[in-house]
Protein backbone atom coordinates (compact mmCIF):
# COMPACT_ATOMS: atom_id res chain seq x y z
CA UNK A 1 0.00 0.00 0.00
CA UNK A 2 1.81 3.72 -1.17
CA UNK A 3 1.51 6.46 1.41
CA UNK A 4 -1.21 8.06 -0.70
CA UNK A 5 -3.21 5.28 -0.02
CA UNK A 6 -2.34 4.89 3.60
CA UNK A 7 -3.27 8.26 4.04
CA UNK A 8 -6.45 8.70 2.28
CA UNK A 9 -7.67 5.28 4.52
CA UNK A 10 -6.86 6.97 7.94
CA UNK A 11 -8.68 10.01 6.30
CA UNK A 12 -11.46 7.59 5.35
CA UNK A 13 -11.56 6.32 9.23
CA UNK A 14 -11.07 9.42 11.12
CA UNK A 15 -14.35 10.29 8.93
CA UNK A 16 -16.41 7.29 9.67
CA UNK A 17 -15.18 7.82 13.49
CA UNK A 18 -16.08 11.15 13.65
CA UNK A 19 -19.17 10.39 11.91
CA UNK A 20 -20.25 7.83 14.54
CA UNK A 21 -19.37 10.02 17.47
CA UNK A 22 -21.60 13.31 16.11
CA UNK A 23 -24.22 10.55 15.82
CA UNK A 24 -24.35 9.22 19.33
CA UNK A 25 -24.11 12.90 20.76
CA UNK A 26 -27.43 13.38 18.93
CA UNK A 27 -29.06 10.30 20.04
CA UNK A 28 -27.41 11.53 23.35
CA UNK A 29 -29.01 14.21 23.29
CA UNK A 30 -32.67 13.94 21.83
CA UNK A 31 -32.61 11.06 24.85
CA UNK A 32 -31.52 13.49 27.32
CA UNK A 33 -34.51 15.97 26.19
CA UNK A 34 -37.30 12.71 26.22
CA UNK A 35 -35.81 11.81 29.80
CA UNK A 36 -35.86 15.31 30.97
CA UNK A 37 -39.55 15.34 29.73
CA UNK A 38 -40.98 12.13 31.07
CA UNK A 39 -39.72 13.00 34.36
CA UNK A 40 -41.90 16.29 34.58
CA UNK A 41 -44.72 14.45 33.41
CA UNK A 42 -44.19 11.96 35.95
CA UNK A 43 -44.12 14.82 38.30
CA UNK A 44 -47.06 16.31 37.35
CA UNK A 45 -48.99 13.60 36.77
CA UNK A 46 -48.19 12.06 40.00
CA UNK A 47 -48.99 15.51 42.00
CA UNK A 48 -52.23 16.42 40.06
CA UNK A 49 -53.81 13.41 38.90
CA UNK A 50 -55.24 12.68 42.89
CA UNK A 51 -56.88 16.08 42.52
CA UNK A 52 -58.54 15.82 39.14
CA UNK A 53 -62.18 14.37 39.69
CA UNK A 54 -66.01 15.56 38.56
CA UNK A 55 -65.27 18.44 41.76
CA UNK A 56 -62.63 19.57 39.89
CA UNK A 57 -63.63 19.93 36.45
CA UNK A 58 -67.28 21.36 37.54
CA UNK A 59 -66.61 23.70 40.14
CA UNK A 60 -65.59 27.73 40.17
CA UNK A 61 -61.63 28.52 41.53
CA UNK A 62 -61.64 29.14 45.19
CA UNK A 63 -59.75 30.35 48.05
CA UNK A 64 -60.01 26.99 49.93
CA UNK A 65 -58.16 24.17 47.48
CA UNK A 66 -60.54 21.50 48.53
CA UNK A 67 -63.42 23.53 46.91
CA UNK A 68 -61.51 25.07 44.32
CA UNK A 69 -62.13 23.95 40.14
CA UNK A 70 -61.02 24.61 36.82
CA UNK A 71 -64.59 25.30 34.82
CA UNK A 72 -64.59 28.85 34.51
CA UNK A 73 -60.90 28.50 33.20
CA UNK A 74 -61.50 25.36 30.89
CA UNK A 75 -64.71 27.25 29.20
CA UNK A 76 -62.56 30.28 28.75
CA UNK A 77 -59.77 28.33 26.66
CA UNK A 78 -62.34 26.65 24.71
CA UNK A 79 -63.97 29.73 23.97
CA UNK A 80 -60.33 31.25 23.37
CA UNK A 81 -59.27 28.55 20.81
CA UNK A 82 -62.50 28.45 19.07
CA UNK A 83 -62.51 32.13 18.34
CA UNK A 84 -58.77 32.14 17.32
CA UNK A 85 -58.86 29.17 15.34
CA UNK A 86 -62.06 30.61 13.45
CA UNK A 87 -60.37 34.36 12.99
CA UNK A 88 -56.77 32.88 12.10
CA UNK A 89 -57.15 29.77 10.13
CA UNK A 90 -59.00 30.97 6.69
CA UNK A 91 -56.91 34.29 7.31
CA UNK A 92 -53.56 32.45 7.05
CA UNK A 93 -54.20 30.04 4.39
CA UNK A 94 -56.25 32.19 2.05
CA UNK A 95 -52.65 34.78 2.64
CA UNK A 96 -50.53 31.73 1.67
CA UNK A 97 -52.16 30.72 -0.89
CA UNK A 98 -52.40 34.23 -2.37
CA UNK A 99 -48.67 34.69 -1.82
CA UNK A 100 -47.91 31.47 -3.43
CA UNK A 101 -50.02 31.19 -6.19
CA UNK A 102 -51.19 34.80 -7.36
CA UNK A 103 -48.69 37.64 -6.37
CA UNK A 104 -46.13 38.52 -8.35
CA UNK A 105 -42.20 37.80 -7.25
CA UNK A 106 -41.22 41.40 -7.42
CA UNK A 107 -40.09 43.84 -4.31
CA UNK A 108 -43.35 43.94 -2.47
CA UNK A 109 -43.82 40.20 -2.18
CA UNK A 110 -40.45 40.03 -1.00
CA UNK A 111 -40.95 42.03 1.44
CA UNK A 112 -43.96 40.72 3.16
CA UNK A 113 -42.30 37.19 2.96
CA UNK A 114 -39.35 38.90 5.20
CA UNK A 115 -41.71 40.46 7.35
CA UNK A 116 -43.77 37.46 7.72
CA UNK A 117 -40.54 35.34 9.04
CA UNK A 118 -39.59 37.91 11.27
CA UNK A 119 -43.08 38.15 12.86
CA UNK A 120 -42.99 34.28 13.43
CA UNK A 121 -40.41 35.18 15.80
CA UNK A 122 -41.65 38.21 17.81
CA UNK A 123 -41.90 37.18 21.00
CA UNK A 124 -45.79 36.76 22.60
CA UNK A 125 -45.23 39.71 25.13
CA UNK A 126 -44.67 41.73 21.75
CA UNK A 127 -48.28 41.00 20.48
CA UNK A 128 -49.57 40.97 23.93
CA UNK A 129 -48.50 44.96 24.55
CA UNK A 130 -50.30 45.10 20.55
CA UNK A 131 -53.58 43.53 21.37
CA UNK A 132 -53.59 45.64 24.58
CA UNK A 133 -53.13 48.88 22.14
CA UNK A 134 -55.11 47.93 19.77
CA UNK A 135 -58.34 45.58 20.61
CA UNK A 136 -58.39 46.53 24.50
CA UNK A 137 -58.14 50.11 24.37
CA UNK A 138 -58.60 51.28 20.80
CA UNK A 139 -61.21 49.28 19.50
CA UNK A 140 -62.62 49.42 23.22
CA UNK A 141 -63.32 45.56 23.29
CA UNK A 142 -62.59 45.38 26.97
CA UNK A 143 -61.12 42.15 28.73
CA UNK A 144 -63.39 39.90 26.41
CA UNK A 145 -62.67 36.58 24.70
CA UNK A 146 -62.89 38.29 21.56
CA UNK A 147 -59.82 40.83 22.17
CA UNK A 148 -58.13 37.40 23.87
CA UNK A 149 -58.42 35.34 20.71
CA UNK A 150 -57.53 38.44 18.16
CA UNK A 151 -54.26 38.67 20.24
CA UNK A 152 -53.59 35.01 19.56
CA UNK A 153 -54.69 34.87 16.19
CA UNK A 154 -51.68 38.11 15.51
CA UNK A 155 -49.46 35.51 17.40
CA UNK A 156 -49.85 32.26 15.46
CA UNK A 157 -51.22 33.78 12.07
CA UNK A 158 -46.85 34.35 10.72
CA UNK A 159 -46.89 30.46 12.13
CA UNK A 160 -49.58 29.12 9.65
CA UNK A 161 -48.96 31.80 6.99
CA UNK A 162 -45.30 29.80 6.79
CA UNK A 163 -46.08 26.67 6.60
CA UNK A 164 -49.74 26.93 4.36
CA UNK A 165 -47.05 28.21 2.04
CA UNK A 166 -44.56 25.58 2.34
CA UNK A 167 -47.15 22.97 2.05
CA UNK A 168 -48.07 24.52 -1.05
CA UNK A 169 -44.94 24.98 -2.60
CA UNK A 170 -44.39 21.09 -2.20
CA UNK A 171 -47.21 20.64 -4.58
CA UNK A 172 -45.78 19.55 -8.09
CA UNK A 173 -45.75 21.75 -10.25
CA UNK A 174 -47.23 18.98 -12.60
CA UNK A 175 -50.43 19.03 -11.42
CA UNK A 176 -51.14 22.74 -11.76
CA UNK A 177 -49.97 22.67 -15.45
CA UNK A 178 -52.04 19.00 -16.55
CA UNK A 179 -55.17 20.71 -14.76
CA UNK A 180 -54.36 24.46 -17.01
CA UNK A 181 -53.96 21.70 -19.90
CA UNK A 182 -57.24 20.66 -19.77
CA UNK A 183 -58.55 24.31 -19.67
CA UNK A 184 -59.11 24.88 -15.68
CA UNK A 185 -59.02 28.04 -14.54
CA UNK A 186 -56.55 29.34 -12.00
CA UNK A 187 -59.10 29.35 -9.44
CA UNK A 188 -60.64 25.89 -10.01
CA UNK A 189 -56.75 24.49 -10.35
CA UNK A 190 -56.18 26.11 -6.54
CA UNK A 191 -59.43 24.94 -5.27
CA UNK A 192 -59.01 21.32 -6.91
CA UNK A 193 -55.50 20.25 -7.08
CA UNK A 194 -53.73 22.67 -5.05
CA UNK A 195 -55.40 22.93 -1.62
CA UNK A 196 -56.12 19.09 -1.35
CA UNK A 197 -52.85 18.11 -1.83
CA UNK A 198 -51.49 20.80 0.23
CA UNK A 199 -53.90 20.23 2.87
CA UNK A 200 -51.92 17.77 5.16
CA UNK A 201 -49.07 19.90 5.37
CA UNK A 202 -51.28 22.88 6.20
CA UNK A 203 -52.78 20.92 8.86
CA UNK A 204 -49.51 20.11 10.43
CA UNK A 205 -48.85 23.94 10.93
CA UNK A 206 -52.16 25.29 12.15
CA UNK A 207 -51.75 22.13 15.01
CA UNK A 208 -48.38 23.44 15.25
CA UNK A 209 -49.80 26.91 15.59
CA UNK A 210 -52.65 26.24 17.85
CA UNK A 211 -50.57 24.17 20.34
CA UNK A 212 -48.83 27.04 21.39
CA UNK A 213 -51.76 29.49 21.23
CA UNK A 214 -53.33 27.21 23.91
CA UNK A 215 -50.20 27.19 26.51
CA UNK A 216 -49.39 31.32 26.14
CA UNK A 217 -49.69 33.01 29.02
CA UNK A 218 -48.03 36.26 28.42
CA UNK A 219 -50.17 37.65 25.95
CA UNK A 220 -53.11 36.71 28.28
CA UNK A 221 -51.44 38.64 31.44
CA UNK A 222 -51.03 41.53 28.95
CA UNK A 223 -54.41 41.92 27.49
CA UNK A 224 -55.85 41.38 31.63
CA UNK A 225 -56.99 38.84 30.88
CA UNK A 226 -58.66 37.92 34.56
CA UNK A 227 -56.77 35.20 37.25
CA UNK A 228 -60.78 34.65 39.16
CA UNK A 229 -63.49 34.18 37.40
CA UNK A 230 -66.61 32.48 38.95
CA UNK A 231 -68.66 32.23 35.81
CA UNK A 232 -68.55 30.80 32.41
CA UNK A 233 -68.51 32.91 29.04
CA UNK A 234 -71.81 33.06 27.40
CA UNK A 235 -70.80 34.91 24.58
CA UNK A 236 -67.18 36.42 22.82
CA UNK A 237 -67.96 39.97 24.61
CA UNK A 238 -67.81 38.81 28.35
CA UNK A 239 -64.55 38.40 30.39
CA UNK A 240 -62.76 35.17 30.91
CA UNK A 241 -60.16 33.53 32.38
CA UNK A 242 -57.75 30.90 30.57
CA UNK A 243 -55.60 27.61 32.17
CA UNK A 244 -52.30 29.25 31.62
CA UNK A 245 -53.86 32.07 34.00
CA UNK A 246 -55.33 30.13 36.16
CA UNK A 247 -51.99 27.70 36.65
CA UNK A 248 -49.89 30.43 36.84
CA UNK A 249 -52.68 31.93 39.45
CA UNK A 250 -52.52 28.71 41.52
CA UNK A 251 -48.60 27.96 41.03
CA UNK A 252 -47.63 31.65 42.34
CA UNK A 253 -49.74 31.01 45.70
CA UNK A 254 -47.38 29.38 49.11
CA UNK A 255 -49.69 26.69 49.97
CA UNK A 256 -48.60 23.31 48.70
CA UNK A 257 -52.14 22.04 48.03
CA UNK A 258 -52.51 24.57 45.91
CA UNK A 259 -49.28 23.57 44.02
CA UNK A 260 -50.72 20.30 43.25
CA UNK A 261 -53.82 22.24 42.10
CA UNK A 262 -51.46 23.87 39.24
CA UNK A 263 -50.57 20.43 38.23
CA UNK A 264 -53.83 19.21 37.98
CA UNK A 265 -54.55 21.88 36.06
CA UNK A 266 -51.41 21.54 33.15
CA UNK A 267 -52.57 17.80 33.17
CA UNK A 268 -55.80 19.35 31.91
CA UNK A 269 -54.52 21.68 29.21
CA UNK A 270 -52.52 18.37 28.47
CA UNK A 271 -55.65 16.66 27.82
CA UNK A 272 -57.03 19.22 25.58
CA UNK A 273 -53.88 19.75 23.97
CA UNK A 274 -54.12 15.72 23.02
CA UNK A 275 -57.53 16.34 21.89
CA UNK A 276 -57.22 19.30 19.94
CA UNK A 277 -54.13 17.46 18.23
CA UNK A 278 -55.89 13.84 17.77
CA UNK A 279 -58.67 15.60 16.02
CA UNK A 280 -56.63 17.48 13.50
CA UNK A 281 -53.80 14.24 13.15
CA UNK A 282 -57.16 12.33 12.15
CA UNK A 283 -58.14 15.04 9.72
CA UNK A 284 -54.96 15.01 8.10
CA UNK A 285 -54.64 11.24 8.05
CA UNK A 286 -58.03 11.18 6.58
CA UNK A 287 -57.20 13.85 3.55
CA UNK A 288 -54.05 12.02 3.24
CA UNK A 289 -55.79 8.93 2.38
CA UNK A 290 -58.13 10.32 0.21
CA UNK A 291 -55.66 11.78 -1.70
CA UNK A 292 -53.83 8.06 -2.67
Amino acid sequence: MTSRNLTTSRSLVRRHAISKAFRILCACMTWTGVAVLGVLLFHVTREGLPWIDIQFLTDFPSRFPEKAGIKSALWGTIWLISLTAAFSIPVGIGAAIYLEEYAGKGRISRFIEVNIANLAGVPSIVYGILGLVIFVRFFALGRSVLAGSLTMSLLILPVIIIAAREAVRAVPDSIRQAAYALGATRWQVVRDHVIPSALPGILTGVILALSRAIGETAPLVMIGALTYVAFVPEGPMDAFTALPIQIFNWASRPQREFHELAAAGIVVLLAVLLLMNAIAVFIRHRSERNLR
